[in-house]
């Protein structure tokens, strides 16, 4: 049974399939709810650009499948680099093989969302001065980051203005500021990274103004309809940190600048080994900030099986399901689980 007669199957079935249903992300529609989760493919030039790899890497999950492909952490500066071997798009000379990615993923019927980042204290040292909101050390690896001047801010957030702009040029359908793991915007939102004691510190409201000046820089950017995501790490496993409800109090001015979707993983603020990690650790971040935000969310992390991701779905707990390692290891793992619901609602 091919995917096109399978979905069929599934969607004209008394038990209609939520994960293998079309569903729209803003303007966008995807021809289903499976998204490819962004994975480091380690696989760049010296110089940050995508290769031939990345085109057929991500191509070839579209092919399998997936409704919505999100690239990698792609870096908006180079000092913001995560890896010496990662993707960027500070630089005209990064559209050209980003918008062959592109093409090739739209050419497998899937749409394509790039992941803008900025590493800040978890950036890779060879790539220029480490930052911070706060002089701390995410660990003796990376060593102790420069505290951010105003000036750096101001220059950051129009790092990320000038990304978008060659995320535009390069046709991704959509964009996720990458606010989760650790990295620049995740260090400014939560009280574990930032000691700041100006605007950009201290409070929620004033640690979720960088969150706030980047989304509504990029919002300039693309217009009011443009899908515009956001990943966050719904806890910091730290009775200091994040929760998230705190993360759904950040997150809820975003609402009023054209939230469309919010992206929930975890951790990655601190090297501590976190807790209460097993299937689906993640869902219930995701399902307390839909709750609180009224926001689609995108849920990922160990869900095993369609069974499941149906379930997911159909408690609205979440929106979307993000696949990630299986998709690594398995190109076809979307066909695969949509290919196991058909089965059952046939023999139904």
């Amino acid at each position: 049974m091919n995917r096109e007669v399978a979905a069929a199957t599934l969607i004209e079935s008394e038990s209609r399939s939520r994960l293998f249903s079309p569903a729209m992300l803003g303007r966008l529609r995807l021809r289903n709810r499976v998204v490819m989760s962004p994975m480091q493919q380690y696989q760049g030039t010296a110089d940050a650009s995508a290769t031939t790899y990345h085109a057929h890497h991500y191509a070839r999950r579209a092919r399998g499948g997936v409704g919505l492909v999100m690239v990698e952490s792609t870096a908006v500066a180079p000092e913001g680099r995560l890896f010496g071997d990662d993707i960027g798009l500070y630089s005209a000379a990064h559209v050209a093989p980003l918008r062959a990615v592109v093409d090739a993923v739209h050419a497998e019927g899937a749409a394509i969302a790039v992941q803008l980042s900025h590493g800040g204290r978890k950036s890779f040292r060879g790539a220029g001065a480490l930052l911070a909101p706060s002089a701390i050390a995410y660990d003796d690896t990376y060593g102790v980051p420069e505290a951010m001047t105003q000036a750096q801010i101001a220059k950051a957030i129009a790092d990320y203005e000038r990304a978008t702009r060659y995320a535009l040029d390069a046709g991704f359908d959509a964009i996720e500021l990458h606010a989760a793991h650790g990295f620049l915007v995740h260090q400014f939102m939560s009280q574990i990274s930032n000691h700041r004691d100006d605007e950009y510190g201290g409070s929620a409201h004033n640690r979720g103004r960088f969150l706030r000046e980047v989304f509504a820089a990029i919002r300039g950017v693309v217009g009011p309809d443009y899908p515009l995501l956001v990943r966050v790490s719904g806890s910091d496993f730290d009775p200091d940190g994040l929760t998230p409800e705190a993360v759904a109090e950040l997150l809820l001015p975003l609402r009023e600048l054209g939230l469309q979707a919010v992206d929930v993983s975890a951790g990655g603020l601190s090297p501590k080994v976190p807790y209460g990690i097993g299937v689906e650790y993640q869902v219930p971040f995701a399902s307390t900030i839909r709750r609180a935000l009224d926001v689609p969310t995108i849920a990922v992390g160990l869900i095993r099986g369609a069974d499941r991701a149906e379930a997911i779905l159909r408690e609205e707990h979440a929106d979307f399901i993000a696949i990630g390692r299986p998709l690594l290891e398995r190109p076809d793992y979307a066909d695969d689980l949509c290919r196991d619901l058909s089965g059952r609602a046939l023999a139904a």
